[in-house]
C-alpha cells in the first residue's frame, strides 16, 4: 500500500467518523427536544388530571344533593299538602 492509498483510506475513515459525529449530535439534540416536549406534556397532563378530579368531585356532590332531594321530595310534598289542607280547613 502506498502512502497516497493509506492517506486516502484514512481520509475516508475521518469523514465517516465526522459524519457519525454529526448524526450522533443530531440524535442527541432531538432526544433533548423530545425530553423537553415530554416534560411539557406531563405537566399539562397533571393539570388535566387535577381538573378532571375536581369536576368529578363536583359531579359527585351534585349527585348526592340530587339523590337527597329525590329521597326527601315525597315528604316535602306531603308536608306541603298537609300544611295547605290545615290552612284551608281552618278558614
Amino acid at each position: 500500500m502506498t502512502r497516497e492509498q493509506f492517506e486516502a483510506r484514512v481520509g475516508v475513515l475521518e469523514r465517516e467518523v465526522e459524519g457519525e459525529k454529526l448524526v450522533t449530535r443530531h440524535i442527541l439534540e432531538q432526544t433533548r427536544r423530545n425530553a423537553d416536549d415530554l416534560a411539557a406534556l406531563r405537566s399539562g397532563l397533571v393539570r388535566v388530571e387535577r381538573t378532571v378530579e375536581a369536576v368529578a368531585q363536583d359531579v359527585g356532590s351534585q349527585r348526592r344533593t340530587l339523590e337527597g332531594l329525590v329521597r326527601d321530595l315525597p315528604k316535602i310534598i306531603g308536608d306541603a299538602f298537609c300544611s295547605a289542607s290545615r290552612t284551608r280547613g281552618g278558614k
